[in-house]
């Protein structure tokens, strides 16, 4: 599940900016993350912005993405976020998207106030009941949301039809956490980890239970990941234990890999900027008042350090695998 920004204009970083979607690269970039094989797509999380887009902007950019899919494959999972800071707004936007005919939400919770486990219990409830048609792929970031998702609500979400699956903090490397929410999911709906995590998540649990890996890397290039898809799909164990240390590599200089609560600082820019940076999708600035004038120099010198990376080993995964990398690098 491809996780890319929220294309924008230039000027798309001033205060007094209107109208900042980037509708043609929009467009574009959806139908280059499909062409090019992702799964799915979650739009409108934490570098989707979906803080920062006025409402205006947000429908704009649900529409443009919907309908780009629809004309691709009237079936292909996309899957636009509707987090708010309450519940009425959420239902709001969650039968916007309806009316368009996207399969679910990407849905974190109310953050203004932490939300202990009976109202989180409630918000899911409600949410469900209110617009029972879609799909949830429940956002658990425990920076933003300001904690986990306790145990009580994972029994809560599995009973839940519309829940089908978790965008996972962490995965195999958060170890007793993950392993303990798996015994509670079970197969009801995927914990999905992140690319780095998801070969010994596979290990651990199998297809069947593991299911399904989320990537922002997806936007800088999506070759190096959907080889590692294919390699756990069909078996191919060494390359998918080459695949991992090499994406891990090319991780080491990033600050999430360094102090996950400082990159939670800056995430958005610095997501942003190592996207463009690689030349995939051309995303623009990132919105007020998340701008990358504010990121810290040697945040921005080791995300440089990091694209650097990725590009080096989209090169040796083209001379190990073929051509599906070096075709993917570059389309800007």
């Amino acid at each position: 599940m491809a996780y890319p920004p929220t294309p924008a204009l230039p000027g798309a970083e001033r205060v007094d900016a209107t109208n900042t979607v980037d509708l043609a690269e929009t467009e574009r970039m959806i139908r280059s993350l499909i062409s090019d094989g992702v799964d799915a797509i979650a739009l409108n999380g934490t570098l989707g912005e979906m803080a920062t887009l006025t409402i205006e902007e947000w429908k704009a950019f649900a529409t443009c993405a919907a309908e780009t899919a629809q004309s691709i494959d009237p079936d292909f999972p996309l899957f636009i976020g509707a987090t708010t800071l309450n519940t009425r707004d959420t239902v709001s936007r969650m039968r916007f998207l309806s009316d368009l005919g996207v399969t679910g939400t990407l849905l974190g919770r109310p953050m203004w106030g932490e939300m202990v486990a009976p109202v989180m219990d409630r918000f899911y409830r409600d949410i469900a009941t209110a617009v029972p048609e879609m799909a949830i792929v429940v956002y658990d970031n425990t920076a933003a949301f300001r904690g986990i998702i306790p145990r009580s609500v994972y029994k809560t979400l599995i009973e839940l039809p519309q829940v089908v699956a978790v965008k996972y903090a962490g995965g195999a490397s958060v170890g007793f956490r993950y392993h303990n929410d798996m015994a509670h999911t079970g197969t009801s709906f995927p914990l999905m980890s992140i690319e780095t995590d998801w070969f010994p998540a596979w290990e651990m649990y199998g297809e069947e239970l593991v299911g399904m890996a989320w990537s922002s890397t997806t936007a800088m290039g999506p070759g190096p990941v959907l080889e590692l898809r294919d390699a756990l799909q069909q078996g191919r164990y060494d390359d998918a234990k080459w695949l991992t240390e090499r994406l891990r590599w090319a991780h080491e200089p990033f600050l999430v890999g360094q102090d996950f609560m400082e990159f939670a600082k800056y995430n958005i820019p610095l997501e942003k900027m190592r996207v463009n940076e690689a030349g995939y999708i051309n995303v623009g600035k990132s919105r007020p008042p998340y701008t990358e004038d504010l990121v810290p120099e040697v945040h921005a010198q080791t995300t440089s350090d990091h694209v650097k990376r990725y590009k080096q080993i989209r090169t040796e995964i083209e001379a190990r695998f073929g051509v599906r990398a070096s075709k993917m690098a570059n389309k800007v």
